[in-house]
C-alpha cells in the first residue's frame, strides 16, 4: 500500500515538474516551447527572441506584442529576401498561428525583436517576457540566453 501511495506521488510530481523542465509554457490552446535568445555584446542596443508556438486548438490565434523588463520595446519581426537583399519589417497585425498547427521564430525567419535593451543579455541566464495573444491573452514566458551567435537553442537544462 505504500508503494501505491508512493508511486502515485511520483507520477502526480512528475506531471507537475516536466513542462518546467522542457522549458514550455501555456496560454489557452497554445503551447510556447523552448523561448530562447542570443547573448549580446557590450553596448548592443537590440535583441532577438525565438520559440516554437503551437496552437492545439480550432481557431488560429495571433502573436500581436509582448513586453519585456530589459528593453523599451517588444515587437513581432519577419525576415523576407528581396532579390538579393534580405529585409526585417515589423509584422503591424502581428504574426498568426493557424488553428492545429505551428510557426517557428527562429533566426532568418519570423522573430521578436527586443529594441532598446537597458542591459545586456548575458549567456546562461533567463529573461522574463510576456507575449500578447489576440484570443489567448497574455502569457509569462522566460527566454533562456544561449551564446552569441546561436542559430537554435541548446536545451542545456532546460
Amino acid at each position: 500500500m505504500r508503494f501505491a501511495k508512493f508511486l502515485a506521488a511520483a507520477t502526480v510530481l512528475a506531471a507537475l515538474v516536466a513542462p518546467a523542465a522542457a522549458h514550455e509554457f501555456k496560454a489557452g490552446a497554445l503551447e510556447i516551447v523552448h523561448p530562447w535568445t542570443r547573448a549580446t555584446p557590450p553596448g548592443a542596443k537590440v535583441g532577438g527572441g525565438f520559440m516554437v508556438i503551437r496552437n492545439t486548438g480550432t481557431e488560429p490565434d495571433r502573436l500581436v506584442g509582448g513586453s519585456v523588463s530589459f528593453a523599451d520595446e517588444f515587437q513581432v519581426h519577419e525576415m523576407t529576401m528581396e532579390g538579393d537583399v534580405m529585409k526585417m519589417r515589423q509584422l503591424e497585425n502581428g504574426l498568426e498561428i493557424p488553428a492545429g498547427g505551428e510557426v517557428t521564430l527562429k533566426p532568418g525567419s519570423f522573430h521578436v525583436m527586443f529594441m532598446g535593451l537597458k542591459h545586456g543579455l548575458e549567456q546562461g541566464k533567463e529573461e522574463k517576457a510576456t507575449l500578447k495573444f489576440e484570443k489567448a491573452g497574455e502569457v509569462e514566458v522566460e527566454f533562456a540566453v544561449e551564446p552569441v551567435g546561436a542559430k537554435e537553442p541548446s536545451h542545456d537544462g532546460h
